[in-house]
């Protein structure tokens, strides 16, 4: 593939990752499209209450996801990458951190809902979901192959895995299911990506039972991974806490205008698994650029926040002049969330740009700061929604997450050491380099 020539961009470097990256996109977009088409199916045959139960209780059990994550995907990577040869006692470690973490969710989220339950939801929905936790243990394979530039595989999983889940809602709704078979659907869709995870680690000839746990391996990988699980944990609070925040101040009318809004924040976020394919296949890139050449690594970390940019601004432009068109496929009770989805898309922008940026943070050993700026983004959206909700309803609790996303994203401005890379995110933003880049060509 020749691309045109454009200074600082590296294109040895980008044809080397395009066909694990594209293979990935591609992959996803497919299951995007069979996946936004069955949520759209499955919202209308709730209807706006019980989606609101449904994704109102999938919200909180989401909030303790980033628990059982323990925030260390990004760091196996970064192990697996500098010792290959000790793989197994990686993953294997990697492995029985999280379901240990998994499991202990399962008492804490009850715990969780004893001091403040959610209205119109029954515990045995939130029980079966908070088991969510322990089966995404072997997503630690997903890292692995991130690792070998081989992404290419987990796309297959996720691909097969979202066709069945696609598959088996369609059947509940034809065969007129209740809301509780729907919440079992979804933690179905867990352990329909964990087995999936083992078949292709175990196709490719290898044995997920030579794993193997280490003491000092575990303490090292908690002790560096323990900002990155508060920054999770932020993470959740400032993108769930809205939905949930809505459904309970809106009082009797909550739930329902928390399932419409769903299917706007559902929507908008569509495509902010984007950022995460591109940043995680191109991570080892950027890693060897930082050991190899810095000026290489600045350009690509300004390539990454350009293109990061780019397809965000394009996508917001589209959804906000196609919102009320998009709300025509849904039942009219939804017609109302479109001015929503109008506004929420515009975080999307900030979504991108705090994902590639996360990774610099992650590659210079700014891991803490991931947490103290994701906890600044979930505060200020608890307080604008708990201003914007009386007054605006669904509406405030959308401007409040976009202020929010931009806050956390561009709250690396504040420090000195980070400053710079906030600056080259601002020129991403306003189209400064691009301007540059058609400049400097011609």
């Amino acid at each position: 593939m020749k691309l045109p020539t454009i200074k600082g961009f590296d294109e040895e470097a980008f044809n080397k990752y395009l066909k694990n990256t594209g293979l990935l996109m591609l992959g996803r977009v497919g299951s995007l499209a069979i996946k936004m088409a069955v949520s759209i199916m499955v919202a209308n045959y709730l209807l706006a209450f019980n989606n609101g139960i449904l994704t109102s209780a999938i919200a909180y059990t989401y909030l303790f996801a980033s628990i059982a994550g323990l925030g260390l995907d990004q760091f196996i990577v970064k192990e697996l990458h500098q010792f290959p040869g000790n793989r197994d006692t990686i993953l294997g470690t990697a492995f029985w951190l999280k379901a240990t973490a998994g499991l202990i969710c399962i008492p804490a989220i009850f715990l969780a809902w004893t001091i403040r339950p959610l209205a119109d939801i029954p515990y045995h929905i939130i029980l079966t979901l908070s088991f969510t936790g322990l089966f995404q243990s072997l997503t630690v394979i997903d890292s692995y192959f991130q690792s070998e530039v081989q992404s290419k595989y987990i796309m297959q999983v996720q691909i097969v895995g979202n066709f069945i889940s696609a598959l088996t809602k369609v059947m509940l709704i034809m065969f007129s299911a209740e809301l509780i078979y729907f919440v079992y659907s979804f933690l179905f869709d867990t352990v329909l990506l964990s087995v999936g995870y083992f078949y292709v680690y175990q196709r490719k000839g290898r044995n997920i039972f030579n794993w193997n746990f280490n003491k000092e391996l575990a303490i090292r990988l908690l002790h560096f991974s323990w900002p990155l699980i508060i920054s999770g944990i932020m993470v959740s609070v400032y993108m769930k806490i809205d939905q949930l925040m809505l459904k309970e101040i809106m009082g009797h009318n909550g739930t329902a205008e928390a399932g419409a809004y769903a299917t706007a924040v559902s929507l908008s976020e569509a495509l902010n698994f984007v950022p995460v394919a591109i940043v995680t296949s191109l991570f080892p890139a950027i890693l060897n650029a930082r050991r190899d050449n810095p000026e290489r690594y600045q350009k690509r970390l300004q390539n990454l926040y350009d293109l990061m940019a780019w397809l965000s601004l394009a996508f917001a432009l589209f959804v906000t002049f196609a919102a009320p068109y998009i709300y025509k496929l849904f039942n009219p009770e939804f017609a109302f969330a479109a001015p929503a989805l109008a506004l929420h898309v515009w975080g999307s922008i900030f979504v991108f740009l705090g994902v590639a940026s996360g990774q610099y943070l992650i590659a210079e050993g700014f891991s803490r700061l991931t947490f103290i700026r994701t906890g600044f983004g979930a505060a200020v959206n608890i307080v604008l929604n708990l201003i914007l909700i009386p007054k605006m309803g669904m509406i405030g609790t959308a401007i409040a997450t976009v202020i929010a996303y931009f806050c956390s994203t561009f709250f690396i401005l504040l420090f000195k050491k980070t400053r710079q890379q906030g600056y080259m995110m601002l020129k991403s933003l306003f189209l400064i380099t691009a301007f540059q880049k058609i400049f400097n060509r011609s």
